[in-house]
């Protein structure tokens, strides 16, 4: 994409994110989002493989998995400013970061949290490790599922994490304040042993 097409594309565009290097996502007045990432050494494995093309890679397979997340409408690389770019359709919700800051009642936040720590277990169980983790980044949907967003730094292995891995992956989340608590002790328990029983 030419940087007069993204001009054309973002006129009129309200930015979400940004730094001292310039706006990292901006919302289209279509509604649609486009998310920059700046390459930031002159060699980078950015080069060959963009963040936005691992965005859009890990879009399509947390979908076949039946994952809500956003619809990926294009991803480019825009010359001469050392950018590249998806442009998605925004995953509908709110994000339980959201959802926690405006309040919830004790029977709502225990029912989330059951259903927060099921969707870790299940993201785990199929190799998948996120490592940026937190509530700001996994979204409820009007129709009540658990989707993600912002998993351009997703991986995904071919076999269910090990105890490390699972372990590694919610650290983030437990030293993060009034996040730390999201897990159910009891719904891990009953995994744990699940898979011990398979062996």
């Amino acid at each position: 994409m030419t940087q007069q097409d993204f001009l054309a594309l973002s006129k009129g565009a309200r930015r979400l994110e940004g730094d001292c290097y310039g706006p990292k996502v901006l919302a289209l007045a279509d509604g649609t989002i486009v998310k920059l990432f700046r390459r930031k050494r002159v060699i980078t494995s950015a080069l060959l493989y963009p963040y936005a093309s691992r965005f859009a890679r890990n879009a399509k397979t947390l979908h076949k998995l039946g994952i809500p997340v956003p619809t990926v409408i294009e991803v480019a690389r825009i010359e001469g400013m050392a950018r590249d770019m998806v442009h998605y359709q925004p995953l509908p919700g709110r994000t339980l970061r959201e959802l926690v800051t405006e309040g919830l009642a004790d029977e709502r936040l225990k029912g989330l949290k059951e259903q927060f720590t099921r969707f870790i277990i299940m993201l785990h169980d199929n190799g998948i490790y996120f490592r940026s983790l937190h509530l700001g980044n996994v979204v409820l949907t009007p129709d009540g599922q658990l989707g993600l967003i912002d998993f351009s730094d997703l991986r995904v292995y071919p076999w269910r994490l090990g105890a490390y891995l699972r372990a590694r992956n919610m650290r983030r989340l437990q030293g993060i304040e009034r996040e730390c608590e999201w897990f159910d002790q009891a719904v891990i328990l009953a995994a744990a042993n699940a898979r011990q029983g398979e062996h």
